[in-house]
């Protein structure tokens, strides 16, 4: 499995199986200025999104009709999505579980909001926010956090799916800052390696991962820190 880390929240997985999306947010996302937007999209199979908003959200109609990918989605933004042209759509909600074959995608619990402000200045409220888990075929198990603070069902999150690898936001504003993301990987999991996401986007959240790196010093649990378009194969 390669994963690529295209700035934010945003991934690109690859497996024997499926190329997958996690919240492409490529317009407008300044560490992925400068990467290949053709070649990160081509023979995407699956898009899969964490929540409504924008930074997440992202090129998510514009890339599902180039490449014919599934999308799945909370309900009320893939009732949503459906407004705007798309077919292929999964919906689910917070702990269901959708198969696709090759990998399952359970929807977890994540602190935070979800909403969509159109250009015309319509606020479109789209369903609650997630965490996404993914189960692989014969690959480590994948916990993308979405957005979200800490809260101690993470515990039993990590009973239910013991994930190998964390996509953990640290950007602090909006999600859980650097430290408070290391206290919530230590006490929770036991994630064999973590990436953290959501920072030095905006001017607004933190602009490293030098708190989270800080606070992860002492734990068994590998912190990777790729730079945007750089893969990581496990």
């Amino acid at each position: 499995m390669k994963l690529i880390w295209l700035g934010h929240s945003a991934f690109r997985i690859e497996t024997a199986e499926a190329t997958i999306l996690i919240d492409p947010f490529f317009t407008g996302n300044a560490s992925f200025e400068g990467l290949d937007r053709e070649k990160l999209t081509e023979g995407v199979t699956h898009i899969l999104l964490t929540h409504g908003h924008g930074d997440h959200l992202g090129d998510t109609v514009e890339i599902a009709r180039q490449t014919g990918a599934t999308v799945l989605a909370n309900a009320d933004l893939a009732s949503w999505l459906s407004t705007k042209g798309l077919e292929k759509l999964e919906p689910g909600n917070t702990g269901g579980t959708v198969d696709f074959g090759s990998f399952t995608v359970t929807f977890t619990n994540a602190l935070h909001s979800s909403a969509f402000l159109t250009e015309d200045g319509v606020s479109h409220a789209l369903g609650n926010p997630n965490g996404l888990m993914l189960h692989i075929d014969d690959e480590p198990t994948v916990y993308h956090m979405g957005d979200t603070d800490i809260f101690s069902d993470m515990a039993l999150i990590n009973e239910l799916h013991g994930p190998a690898i964390g996509l953990v936001p640290i950007g602090d504003r909006f999600t859980m800052g650097g430290a408070v993301a290391a206290l919530a990987c230590k006490r929770y999991f036991n994630f064999d390696a973590v990436i953290p996401i959501h920072y030095g986007t905006f001017p607004i959240i933190d602009q490293t991962p030098d708190a989270f790196v800080e606070g992860m010093a002492g734990s068994s649990t590998v912190v990777k820190t790729p730079k945007p378009g750089e893969a990581i194969s496990f």
